[in-house]
């Protein structure tokens, strides 16, 4: 009985060894390097030279924006401290000295620029000194042009629905979905509108043409702003139109204002936009009165734009500018959604359903859009029956959608939780010029090894049990 027993502990022994090797060897085999997932927060990952990045914290800047501060530049930097507080809350401190900050300014500045452009300088100036002032390493502010506005939109949109690269888990890596569906994209800001997207033809070899680099893939876009056919200046410049148009020096029908609406201007405001100060006017008040005149304002808006220049190419906007047939679905962000979220015309709405709403709201009185919408601003509401008819202009008769192409446009302002416009495009440009860090990495074998040597562990530990009682025997 004793030399069975003793036997049977040898073999037990033996079989302890034998398992113990084999899980070592199985523990070591094939082990490899795996990246860690990225997290939702950019950490310098790049994908073929260009960064993955997403948007953690949105800010807006009170005010009109760093261009209403040329005749106090100093105010232009401190409007900036509430966002650039909230920005750091969001870095560890630890970190904060590392992360790299930017400051990009558009169409208000480029107006300001081409008006007086020592003001513009020491505007960027003051910005400058402000945003030094922080734990941050700060790269500079600079004024976009509006081709730069108009792609970096163009990548923002497609960025963020997916059309360049989508992160794979079962891959560790970021692909390029198949067939990548490329989405144009529509921006009317205050003083600007730009347009871009993906030609047919030979529109990739005409005038504003712009080739992009992103992900390891090329991309030549059609890109255009028209500064100037901003909301806001469209809106100084068809004022100063009715005003230069009226037989009247003082009182002044408007069609876009609802009727019962009066507003009073200085027609010396003109002269601080180089939108509005040609012809000069002289000194004086005028009141615009409304009229509610829903096809008359169509009118009005029409003649802010010489078509006439196009002559019958299908190939122009106006102004003699050059743009190949609209192609493909577009985002339209910024005040394009802006105005028709307001009037319910964001849920893919037809042409027709559009344009009766528009008419219809400009037929209404002041004193009934008053009472309808009290909590909205008094300084905003009288302006959407302008601003709706103005999108209308400008995407039919200017980019020439039509009825059929309507319904390619798709007006939102945001894709998953971050905000479509020019920012995020800019700062994927400016990635490309940003050492990445080494992604995080961790040691790992494949799964069906790391399930066997699992699995040897355990019967080692039970054959090495059973041997201890074998022992107590």
């Amino acid at each position: 009985m004793f030399a069975d027993r003793k036997h049977l502990g040898r073999a037990v022994a033996g079989a302890l060894v034998a398992l113990s090797i084999t899980a070592l060897v199985l523990s070591l085999v094939r082990v490899e390097d795996v990246p860690l997932p990225p997290t939702v927060k950019w950490d310098a990952d790049k994908e073929n030279s260009t960064g993955v990045v997403s948007q953690t914290l949105a800010c807006d800047v009170q005010g009109q924006g760093i261009s209403s501060y040329a005749s106090n530049p100093p105010g232009a930097g401190d409007s900036l401290r509430e966002c650039l507080e909230q920005g750091l809350e969001a870095v560890p401190a630890a970190e904060q000295r590392n992360v790299p900050a930017y400051l990009g300014a558009t169409a208000g500045m480029r107006l300001l620029r081409e008006q007086n452009s020592s003001a513009a300088d020491q505007v960027l100036a003051e910005v400058t000194k402000t945003m030094q002032e922080y734990p941050v390493a700060f790269k500079g502010a600079q004024i976009l042009t509006g081709e730069e506005e108009a792609a970096y939109g163009w990548i923002t949109t497609n960025y963020l629905l997916g059309s360049f690269t989508k992160y794979s888990p079962r891959a560790h890596a970021w692909l390029r979905p198949e067939a990548a569906n490329l989405l144009g994209a529509l921006d009317l800001g205050g003083a600007s509108t730009q347009i871009s997207f993906v030609p047919e033809g030979p529109g990739l070899n005409r005038n504003g043409s712009s080739r992009l680099t992103l992900y390891g893939s090329s991309y030549s876009i059609y890109t255009h702003s028209y500064l100037c056919y901003g909301q806001n200046e469209m809106l100084r410049r068809l004022a100063k139109q009715l005003i230069v148009e009226s037989a009247s020096s003082s009182r002044v029908a408007h069609p876009c204002y609802p009727e019962g609406y009066h507003e009073n201007i200085s027609l010396s405001s003109f002269r601080t936009s180089p939108c509005t100060e040609r012809p000069a006017l002289p000194d004086a008040e005028v009141t615009l009165e409304g009229s509610g005149d829903a096809r008359g304002c169509l009118a009005a808006l029409r003649k802010l734009f010489n078509f006439s220049a196009c002559g019958q190419s299908r190939d122009c906007t106006f102004d003699g500018v050059y743009q190949p047939p609209v192609r493909g679905q577009f985002i339209a962000f910024s005040a394009f959604y802006y105005n028709f979220k307001f009037l319910n015309l964001t849920e893919g709405q037809p042409l027709g359903t559009a344009n009766d709403t528009i008419q219809r709201f400009c037929s209404r009185s002041w004193e009934d859009l008053s009472a309808s919408y009290p909590q909205e601003s008094p300084a905003r509401l009288p302006k959407y029956c302008a601003n709706a008819n103005y999108i209308l202009t400008l995407l039919l008769d200017a980019y020439k959608f039509n009825e059929s192409s309507w319904k390619d446009i798709s007006f939102q302002m945001k894709a998953g939780s971050a905000d479509v416009g020019w920012t995020l495009g800019y700062m994927l440009n400016l990635t490309n010029m940003i050492p990445a860090e080494a992604p995080a990495w961790a040691k790992g074998q494949a799964p069906a090894l790391w399930a066997a040597a699992v699995a040897f562990i355990v019967l080692t530990l039970g054959l090495g049990l059973a041997a201890l009682l074998l022992s107590w025997l």
